[in-house]
């Protein structure tokens, strides 16, 4: 399915003397979200997607609604007593990004870290946080998702010219069932997972401190 991005942490505020002070940015419920959270949420996530940083208004604007989505799963899973640990999960994909982007240095990963303000123990919360959410939302919305033989076959007519191109010579409708089918079913698994978002940020009590995060 697709990755959301699902994601996943303030850009604090300089007094007088050099201070810093963290304010609460938001709060959910009883929950409230910090503006270092924002900062963190920020260096992660550029971080993942390999992006250079960037704390301008729109993105900490971006930041918070990701983490006031973030804390409405965490309440999910609380009241479904999930603890599953997915840290195993989280390392190897941790392994796959120092070999994939730092020609499989601790160092050179561990300086851009350093870098960006994070350190390995922040990124590995944050990626299994990350996984946990992809798990909630595959076991949460895949149950009741039917995909049909007259649904792929009517993607795969409509698509056909397309997935010739991008599959040649192993282009048929047999052939190109199993994609399609996982296609389908990860857009509806998503749309499902927005229905239930939405509805969740209505009935929650959502409180902004900060007038510049509602700009």
């Amino acid at each position: 399915m697709n990755t959301w991005t699902v994601s996943l942490f303030a850009i604090a505020s300089l007094a007088h003397a050099g201070t810093v002070i963290d304010q609460i940015a938001v709060t959910v419920g009883r929950h409230a979200i910090k503006t270092s959270d924002i900062d963190r949420d920020l260096r992660v996530t550029q971080f993942l997607n390999s992006q250079a940083p960037d704390i301008s208004p729109t993105q900490r604007r971006i930041a918070i609604q990701r983490l006031i989505d973030q804390e409405l799963i965490r309440n999910e899973l609380a009241q479904a007593g999930s603890t599953s640990s997915l840290t195993s999960e989280a390392k190897e994909l941790l392994d796959m990004i120092r070999a994939e982007r730092f020609h499989g240095s601790d160092a050179e990963m561990a300086a851009e870290l350093r870098r960006r303000g994070l350190s390995k123990d922040v990124l590995l919360e944050a990626v299994q946080w990350q996984l946990t959410v992809l798990r909630f939302i595959d076991q949460r919305f895949r149950l009741g998702i039917v995909v049909t033989d007259d649904d792929i076959g009517a993607y795969y007519k409509q698509h056909e010219a397309e997935l010739k191109r991008q599959y040649p010579g192993n282009d048929t409708l047999e052939a190109l069932t199993p994609r399609i089918r996982d296609l389908l079913e990860g857009e509806r698994i998503n749309r499902a997972f927005e229905d239930w978002l939405q509805q969740a940020r209505k009935n929650a009590r959502i409180e902004f401190k900060l007038s510049e995060l509602t700009g």
